[in-house]
């Protein structure tokens, strides 16, 4: 007994079976991620090494140079590019489609850590993050006030937004633009360094000796043990201002009979402005390779709604830009594609069979088999993008083949005159192979391009198992759901008016002659017009559906 005859025996079975298969492809679908592409980003590592004060070619020579050669070394590397700029240096590295990025972060951290005593001392230590430098954020939100300057919005940025959103899976980095970070300003007057014989290094050096903080140990006693803490650290520019640059001759030079001390920005390069005056800096949100844009966009979403609950009142968020709205209009695209061309199947079936109850059988059969393509992706850890989607609605004209070849051959016998139990058994039987080499040749045609190589294996991957897995589904389906709903929902019954109006068409050879003779005529004007000069032959055939 093959596996149609003990469905159309066991309808419970078959029904088990098809609930089961939805069950897990709707499971699959609410897990899936959703991205407008399938994730054929590299893996990325950048290096960042800050230098104050450093010129280009400084940065390229000291650092640069001894951490190319110390990364260079590294299994799987596929690009290495480097970016000098004035006081700070950005090595990208990019290793091949494959490779772990968590793994590939790790070796270029030892890397980078054993090449570090050859950079020079006073250069900040490298910055080793698993993201490129380069890449474009996906959303900025913008931070505004017209009560707060600058420097507090930046505060609010840094110590609210920031730290609440960069706690979403799948972000790399969230960088504020236009930051206005507090810092104390020194300006220094040549003119009275030089009456005190002072230079800008005698400045700082002072600087480095008297503001600091070390310890100082602790007392110990019988019962109890106290920590001494020596508060050297300087904050207000007061404090700054009464440092001691010299003492000579009973008399004391302070900072602030040299230079001008101020709470200022600690960068006034750049600035962020909109469509307004009022301040403004931007919450700038760059995702890890690979990662879920719409997933990502979709928290950031929540979690500014929850920040907002909790805002002061002269705090207004608001979005720059989204990235992901392009990504979303693609996504609904082609789902309304989708649903489309199930609407134009279900209707040229209605138009061919003419019965409502042969059409309710393949209706029920395609969704359950594009249904189960969705925990196809769930094994295969893909996404819902373009690329699968449409594989679902190449799919959607192939998993109904299966369907109908079982149903028209079980209601050919029921119309010859069989019960529906036995044509459902005898249709069923003469046609399971064909069902199954059928199916087994449409899946190795696809299959193949699981083992392309490079960016575009990566790309139609998704889109090849997809379309594989909905055709294997749709042979389990065929061969178990289709034959037991064949042999209860068919019947041996008269044919209602539409059916015989049709059926004089179908079933005229001179209808269907003529019909090819002005297919031909129109053709024939057609080429003619578009091809002069070129011979085109056309034939006739003559069809006898009998």
């Amino acid at each position: 007994m093959n596996m149609s005859s003990l469905s159309i025996d066991r309808p419970v079975m078959a029904t088990v079976i098809s609930i089961v298969i939805v069950l897990f492809g709707y499971i699959g679908f609410r897990s899936l991620g959703l991205r407008e592409y399938p994730s054929v980003d590299p893996p990325v590592v950048s290096v960042s090494t800050s230098y104050t004060g450093a010129a280009a070619d400084v940065i390229e020579s000291q650092i640069t140079e001894p951490l190319e050669e110390s990364i260079n070394g590294i299994a799987g590397i596929r690009s290495l590019s480097s970016t000098c700029s004035d006081g700070r240096s950005n090595i990208r590295v990019e290793f091949e489609l494959g490779i772990d990025l968590e793994a590939a972060a790790n070796d270029v951290r030892e890397k980078v850590s054993q090449a570090q005593r050859l950079l020079p001392p006073d250069a900040d230590p490298p910055i080793v993050a698993k993201s490129d430098a380069n890449s474009n954020p996906i959303m900025s939100i913008t931070v505004q006030s017209n009560r707060r300057n600058l420097m507090q919005l930046s505060e609010f940025a840094n110590n609210v937004m920031k730290e609440r959103i960069q706690t979403i899976p799948g972000i790399s980095n969230i960088r504020i633009w236009g930051e206005k970070r507090y810092a104390i300003r020194i300006k220094m007057d040549p003119t009275k360094l030089t009456a005190y014989s002072l230079t800008p290094l005698d400045v700082r050096n002072a600087l480095q000796r008297q503001n600091l903080e070390l310890p100082s140990g602790r007392i110990e006693g019988y019962r109890t043990e106290l920590t001494i803490r020596t508060e050297g650290r300087l904050f207000t520019p007061e404090e700054f201002s009464n440092i001691v640059l010299r003492e000579a001759a009973g008399a004391t030079i302070l900072l602030s009979d040299v230079a001008d001390v101020d709470l200022e920005a600690q960068n006034t390069r750049s600035i962020l402005r909109g469509n307004n005056i009022i301040p403004m800096v931007g919450v700038a949100i760059t995702p890890l390779p690979g990662a879920n844009y719409i997933d990502i966009a979709d928290r950031v979403y929540d979690r500014v709604n929850e920040i907002k609950k909790d805002l002061p009142a002269d705090i207004i968020l608001d979005y720059a830009f989204d990235g992901t709205t392009s990504i979303r209009k693609a996504i609904t695209e082609v789902e309304e594609t989708l649903i489309l061309a199930f609407g134009l199947v279900v209707l040229v079936i209605f138009l061919f069979l003419r019965n409502w109850r042969t059409t309710l059988i393949p209706v029920i059969a395609i969704p359950i088999s594009l249904l189960g393509a969705f925990f196809i992706m769930y094994i295969f850890n893909f996404s819902i993008n373009i690329l699968t989607l449409l594989g679902i609605v190449l799919a959607t004209g192939l998993v109904v083949d299966d369907a109908i070849v079982v149903m028209e051959n079980i209601f050919r016998r029921i119309e010859e005159g069989q019960q529906p139990h036995e044509a459902a058994h005898e249709g069923s039987k003469e046609i399971y192979f064909a069902i199954i080499s059928t199916s087994i040749t449409l899946i190795i045609v696809f299959l193949p391009i699981v083992f392309l190589q490079g960016l575009t294996g990566r790309l139609f991957r998704e889109f090849g198992v997809t379309v594989a897995g909905s055709i294997l589904i749709s042979m389990i389906v065929s061969l178990t759901l289709t034959p037991m709903m064949s042999a209860r929902f068919l019947r041996q019954q008269k044919h209602g008016f539409i059916y015989n109006y049709t059926e004089v068409f179908c079933r005229n050879d001179q209808f269907i002659q003529s019909y090819f003779e002005r297919l031909y005529a129109f053709s024939w004007g057609f080429l003619a017009d578009n091809h002069s000069g070129r011979l085109w032959h056309l034939r006739v055939v003559e069809c006898n559906p009998h």
